[in-house]
């Protein structure tokens, strides 16, 4: 069994997989802000499942999103009853609001993917893969030369992304 197969069986069930490590960095992230920069990937499987390399251009972003409590809160002045506009509901998954919200943040980059990491009773944390077009390296790799067009500056608002596709039945 290699290397990635073994991460890929402790990821399924990580609470029991990783033990008390598991709790420690949930204490750890809880203390984070909502999106923070990190140095490698935690579950380096996924990560390089969906694109990513070790290489200058890459760069990953664990996004805090809160669970629960979509629907609007009921306003509380005067108005008839099919004006509340309390019935809508989500209309994109996490992972998406997550996606949106890392590339709001740098907007220099473009997101590639991203993946599940945890979750709690408040929120879920998600890791997405961020790509520099204008880096060299980057600019210089033949597999990565389609993110140089000018349609993969707002992939994540156009839904090209997996969880944008899912999130709309593409998938």
């Amino acid at each position: 069994m290699g290397i990635y197969s073994r991460i890929r069986e402790i990821w399924k069930k990580p609470q029991e997989g990783l033990g008390e490590l598991w709790r420690e960095r949930l204490l750890a992230w809880r203390k984070e802000d909502a999106t923070t920069r990190i140095e490698r990937p935690t579950r380096l499987d996924r990560a390089r499942s969906l694109g990513y390399k070790a290489k200058q251009g890459f760069v990953i972003i664990r996004q805090r999103v809160p669970r629960g409590g979509h629907k609007r809160p009921r306003p509380n002045k005067g108005r008839r009853p099919k004006r509340y506009g309390t019935k809508k509901n989500l209309s994109k998954n996490y992972q998406q609001i997550a996606e949106d919200r890392a590339q709001k943040k740098f907007l220099n980059l473009t997101v590639l993917n991203s993946y599940w990491v945890m979750q709690d009773g408040i929120y879920y944390w998600y890791e997405v893969i961020m790509v520099d077009p204008n880096h060299p390296v980057i600019k210089s790799d033949k597999n990565l030369q389609w993110l140089q067009s000018k349609k993969t500056e707002s992939r994540v608002f156009q839904g090209k992304t997996s969880a944008g596709k899912k999130g709309s039945g593409k998938r």
